[in-house]
């Protein structure tokens, strides 16, 4: 059984993807198409093709291998300089041939030099709206998601609901209760399972951890709790016990010293947060994960070191698909409701669609931040000009960047590579 429900959710962090996928695409493909850009492809996956449809001019499809997806727009870069089409590839070496392949690809999808529905003509705005119209996508499913998880799911939350209650006051937390024990005050003072803690000495608390946090402070202390009882409200005095525990300063430093204990357990239950949670979770994702990506390819060199040296992998270490699955699949198959597995999932996901818009916005091609950069340049060049009232440039040709791309390229497939194996011989652990 465990086994099956690891397939499942391996499969559906696979939907999930794709889905993040068809998104990220969309959002480049509906603005390229409201500003006139002729598409002929938009594409889930890469390799062969193993099932299309054409709709009009674009043909619409999934590809073999699903790690990624793309649309393909005409006139990405302006047309290839009158030289370079008589040269071609004579004596340019390799990065010169790579350069005189992107120029000829990108050529084949003009209508003539002067082909008004290319992206290289639309204004810098626009080019800027589509190339971030993929990671905005993302970027909003993950507040989606989150918000699903936070206000139509909830949090699991210890509330002011009494579950249980403590025979005793123990000698240590973990200790069995005997006979020479103590009675414990809750037990003393009357309080009963199900009863809901209103306030502690004239102060509402919210959730359990207010008051738990007066009680701990109160040690010895005479206490008036008002609690709800069957939809009527009873004062219960209650004296906190003193005992020996860990006390929190503000600077986060702990010392141990006397606190008070009552002996109540709270009832855990799922509370709905309000609907600005998911997208204030969301930027705080992104805060988090760009503090990762900055430092990406350090952090991937400690995962190549513990994967070699089998040392503890840090679990904010970056994942590759395969170790998102994985954790998918292993959350699937945890011991636990199907509400905390279902919450699992789709924190997953959020945070995978949240590594997406913050690692595409990278200035670095072939990355969507990549086009921006170029596009942000080329705008740059044009105001310019037009300050000191010199004619317009031509068109920033990006094809020359292409021996950076390839660099980029080359990196990206080795730390994904590292990071695939890593996932596979030595995960991150669940706690």
């Amino acid at each position: 059984m465990e086994v099956l429900a690891f397939v499942i959710g391996v499969l559906l962090m696979a939907v999930g993807l794709a889905v993040s996928i068809a998104l990220h695409e969309l959002g480049h493909l509906w603005p390229a198409k409201k500003f006139g850009v002729r598409v002929g492809q938009y594409m889930i996956g890469f390799g062969p093709t193993i099932w299309s449809r054409r709709i009009g001019e674009t043909e619409y499809g999934f590809k073999a291998i699903p790690v990624g997806g793309y649309i393909s727009m005409a006139g990405m870069y302006p047309p290839s300089p009158q030289a370079a089409r008589r040269d071609g590839r004579a004596g340019g070496g390799f990065f010169a041939t790579m350069v005189q392949d992107a120029r000829d690809a990108n050529d084949e999808t003009l209508h003539g030099d002067d082909d008004p529905r290319v992206f290289y003509r639309l204004p810098v705005w626009k080019r800027i709206v589509v190339m971030l119209g993929g990671p905005v996508m993302n970027l909003l499913f993950a507040i989606v998601l989150f918000a699903i998880l936070l206000s139509g799911i909830g949090v699991q939350t210890a509330t002011t609901t009494v579950s249980s209650l403590s025979e005793c006051v123990p000698a240590t937390s973990s200790a069995a209760c005997t006979a020479s024990d103590p009675e414990a005050p809750s037990v003393a003072a009357g309080i009963e399972p199900g009863d809901t803690i209103v306030s502690i000495d004239g102060q509402p608390v919210a959730d359990f951890a207010e008051a738990s946090a007066i009680i701990r402070s109160s040690p010895g202390e005479a206490l008036t709790i008002v609690v709800d009882r069957d939809g009527a409200e009873q004062s219960i005095m209650l004296t906190p016990a003193t005992t020996q525990g860990q006390i929190s300063a503000d600077d986060g430093t702990t010392t141990t010293g006397e606190i008070g204990f009552a002996g109540i357990s709270p009832a855990v239950e799922y509370v709905r947060q309000p609907i600005w949670a998911g997208p204030r979770m969301a930027a705080e994702n992104v805060g988090a994960v760009a503090g990762i990506i900055w430092q990406l390819p350090v952090k991937v060199w400690e995962t190549g070191v513990t994967l070699v040296t089998g040392g503890e992998r840090d679990p904010n270490s970056p994942l590759s698909i395969v170790g998102a699955g994985r954790l998918s699949g292993e959350v699937a198959a945890a011991d636990s409701p199907i509400l905390n597995r279902v919450s699992g999932f789709l924190g997953l996901l959020a945070s995978l669609n949240i590594a997406l818009f913050v690692f595409n916005l990278i200035p670095l091609l072939p990355l969507d931040g990549g086009h921006i950069a170029v596009a942000l340049w080329d705008g740059l060049k044009r105001a310019w000009a037009k300050l000191f009232r010199r004619p317009p440039p031509k068109p920033v040709d990006a094809t020359k960047l292409v021996p950076i791309t390839f660099a980029v390229f080359i990196a990206l497939l080795v730390m994904g590579g590292i990071l695939i194996l890593a996932d596979l011989f030595n995960p991150v652990q669940l706690l």
